[in-house]
């Protein structure tokens, strides 16, 4: 089981401060997984990959990242995010919706570098 590190809570306002999904860079302008960008793409409408499931583990009160021969611990407000990746809603607007819900966040910086580190590790699309 691999843990993902994610922006701090919502709400809080502190910067961010955690590592790295396992295989990125913290590094801006640090080289990513061959194939693969960090930027987003104009109009991005992040969606889970086909083979990634959001559950929740109530045994272990966690959310998780269900892949084909992996499971990742989601941390932080990890899942509130993705939860809005529906594949609907542009990064625009997913980060106006976390900025009404948590004011004071740093949600317009953490929350595409975020995402970016997903798309990178291949788990949104």
């Amino acid at each position: 089981m691999t843990t993902a590190d994610t922006p701090p809570a919502l709400g809080t306002p502190p910067a961010l401060g955690t590592s790295p999904v396992p295989g990125t860079s913290p590094v801006p302008g640090a080289p990513v997984a061959p194939g693969t960008s960090s930027a987003a793409p104009a109009g991005w409408r992040p969606a889970l990959a086909p083979a990634v499931n959001l559950r929740h583990d109530r045994v272990r009160d966690a959310d998780l990242l269900v892949l084909p021969e992996r499971v990742v611990v989601l941390r932080g407000s990890a899942a509130r995010i993705l939860r809005l990746c529906d594949g609907d809603r542009d990064l625009d607007a997913i980060v106006a919706e976390l900025m009404s819900r948590f004011p004071g966040a740093p949600v317009a910086e953490d929350v595409p570098a975020f995402l970016g580190r997903m798309r990178t590790e291949g788990w949104v699309r």
